[in-house]
């Protein structure tokens, strides 16, 4: 007999593109293949639909469109904010927290190489940055902090304003990571006191390939990636129909967030569900409790597991489980998980940083909704993990 078809809920790995969003690239493929560098007709269309779609984009973000640099993703995003702003700077000292995307890492370590300091910023249980070590440090040599707002594997939100507050009080550049916050909450980047705050597309129903960094005028960057395009900071052919794919996707999370007072409608959805997955034995909450909105992400849900006997269960064998079962959800982040599999990665260093010890560190279970869900996909699940739980207490290994 075949497996039953998959229940998506692995929306903080990557989200499936909506309708609209395929309707907007097919249009754009059709209509405006060309260069849009190019002074022939075809390109004039192309740079016509891609400038209308930057300015989309921008609108949405409330960013100008001058301050928008089109990119290949949140990963590259990260890299331009870190290393390419630093190319104007005196090394000094990078403050991260001990959260981070891997690629902040990435980037951390490639400043690392050219002499910078690098200082991860220790973090509660519910994940969230010391705030008064982070004051203490905001000194010299500190020149910049990067900071993920929302954490994708146990969904904390940092409390952004605060940090961006203080560091504005020091004269520190501070970048943002929003991957996982832009589509859920409205972000006005002109309102933030934030200098650098990169997003992508694929985590709100966009296309992979394609996301941006915003950049507040006045601070200069050098380009990873040479080239004419992006106002010089970042060169390459633009992919027009990713980036109408991009705006399309940003519409429709506006308009959801519009309809429901600026609130993520997937808490109706989440929280019936996490208190019937929380009645469940050996079932526990990790990250921040979603009753503080401005704590946890509203679509995310994050989870400790333990067998009868009380020992924790691995996250990815219950993954596997619950994939047999019907149910696509996923071990702390896909980057992660990508680096496990090629033996580069073992338990998680989020949980680790947070304060868990190694086994409930390997025993992390996270669940991310999006607008495809409803509640009779997700009545389920309850009672799906608890025999993943009991299948896996009696399977030897």
């Amino acid at each position: 007999m075949p497996p039953p078809p998959e229940i998506y809920l692995d929306a903080c790995a990557t989200a499936p593109p909506a309708v609209a969003v395929l309707e907007a690239m097919d249009q754009a493929q059709r209509e405006a293949w060309a260069n849009p560098s190019s002074l022939h007709g075809p390109g004039l269309a192309a740079a016509e639909r891609l400038e209308r779609d930057r300015q989309a984009i921008a609108a949405s973000l409330g960013c100008g469109g001058d301050e928008l640099v089109l990119l290949s993703g949140g990963s590259e995003a990260i890299h331009t904010a870190l290393v390419g702003s630093a190319g104007a700077l005196e090394p000094g000292r990078l403050l991260l927290s001990a959260v981070e995307h891997p690629a902040s890492y990435a980037a951390a370590a490639a400043l690392e190489r050219r002499g910078w300091e690098v200082r991860r910023l220790p973090v509660d249980r519910r994940g969230v940055v010391d705030l008064e070590i982070l004051r203490r440090l905001l000194t010299p040599p500190t020149r910049m902090v990067s900071m993920l707002w929302g954490q994708s594997e146990v969904g904390t939100l940092q409390p952004i304003e605060a940090i961006g507050a203080l560091c504005r009080q020091a004269g520190v550049r501070f970048h943002v990571d929003a991957v996982q916050v832009v589509g859920h909450r409205r972000v006005v980047f002109s309102r933030l006191p934030v200098d650098l705050l990169s997003c992508a597309a694929h985590k709100l129903q966009g296309p992979c390939g394609v996301g941006a960094l915003l950049v507040r005028r006045g601070v200069r960057l050098e380009p990873l990636i040479g080239g004419a395009q992006e106002g010089g900071r970042r060169g390459g052919t633009e992919p027009v129909a990713l980036v109408a794919g991009f705006a399309a996707a940003l519409e429709l999370a506006d308009r959801r967030l519009a309809a429901h007072g600026g609130v993520d409608p997937m808490v109706a959805l989440r929280d019936p569900l996490l208190a019937a997955l929380r009645q469940r034995e050996g079932v526990r909450l990790s990250g921040p409790e979603p009753d503080d909105p401005a704590g946890r992400l509203p679509h995310h849900i994050s989870l400790l597991v333990d067998g009868p006997d009380g020992r924790p269960l691995g996250g990815r064998r219950l993954v596997r489980e619950l994939a047999r079962r019907g149910y696509a959800v996923s071990s702390g982040s896909a980057c992660a998980s990508a680096g496990a599999a090629a033996g580069t990665a073992g338990t998680s260093a989020v949980l680790l940083a947070m304060g868990y010890g190694p086994a409930e560190a390997a025993s992390g279970l996270r669940i991310s909704l999006g607008p495809w869900n409803s509640p009779d996909e997700l009545a389920g699940l309850p009672a799906a993990l608890e025999q993943a739980r009991r299948r896996l207490a009696e399977a030897p290994g």
